[in-house]
């Protein structure tokens, strides 16, 4: 496991690199054959794909990926465990991860995607990648015990995409309906239900990010434990 898992992190991460880059070049050329203004606007189309969640949490799951291969190939002939900050790292890419794949398989699934979307790109994003890190969590060597106040900070970065989100959404034109406003997920416009109702979604997501971070960082805690025994 501690010779192969290093190439396992790094194929992982270069799929998700491989997909979201097809996407952005996907999301790129549909609004260059646009006929419209607004499906036109090349700016426009680039952020709303970095402002997906999905786009944010594979990214972020990639980059980490990554550097705890490179970390494990330099130590590879050491038996410690991963310094705290790559373990906060890999503890938070793997809570957006797996939250990632709960929320898209239970709630957006059956939600038709626009016509930029492929099947591999999504199913690498939402389905690959959030078991790579569940398996991450589960079987990676060498992984270090974290206290449990670092599971409660990673609702932070969710909330602050969330805010960015809520604030933003009102300002942007939908490049492929021409309505005033864009929100990258249904639940979260509330032009289409209600603001209570996003509340609700918004609390119920934060509520879920804070127990899987908690589980996430039970499990090392766990396996340290079991380790040291």
């Amino acid at each position: 496991m501690k010779t192969v898992w290093p190439y396992v992190r790094i194929v992982a991460a270069l799929l998700a690199l491989a997909a979201l880059a097809r996407q952005l070049t996907r999301e790129i050329a549909t609004a260059q054959a646009a006929t419209t203004e607004w499906g036109r606007d090349i700016p426009t189309a680039v952020s709303n794909f970095f402002s997906f969640f999905t786009t944010l949490s594979g990214l972020i799951a990639a980059v980490v990926l990554l550097i705890a291969a490179g970390w494990m190939l330099r130590t590879r002939r050491s038996d410690d465990t991963e310094p705290r900050w790559l373990a906060v790292l890999l503890a938070y890419a793997s809570t957006y991860m797996i939250t990632t794949g709960i929320v898209y398989n239970l709630l957006l699934r059956n939600i038709p995607s626009h016509s930029a979307t492929e099947a591999w790109t999504s199913e690498t994003l939402h389905v690959v990648l959030p078991i790579v890190m569940l398996l991450d969590v589960l079987f990676a060597p060498r992984r270090r015990s974290l206290g449990w106040g670092t599971a409660l900070l990673a609702v932070v970065f969710p909330l602050a995409w969330g805010g960015y989100t809520l604030v933003r959404g009102p300002f942007i034109t939908d490049p492929f309906t021409a309505t005033p406003y864009w929100y990258p997920y249904p639940f979260l416009n509330p032009n289409t239900s209600s603001w209570a109702s996003v509340g609700m979604y918004v609390a119920a997501i934060a509520a879920a990010i804070v127990v899987i971070s908690l589980i996430v960082v039970g499990i090392g805690r766990l396996r340290g434990a079991r380790k040291r025994h």
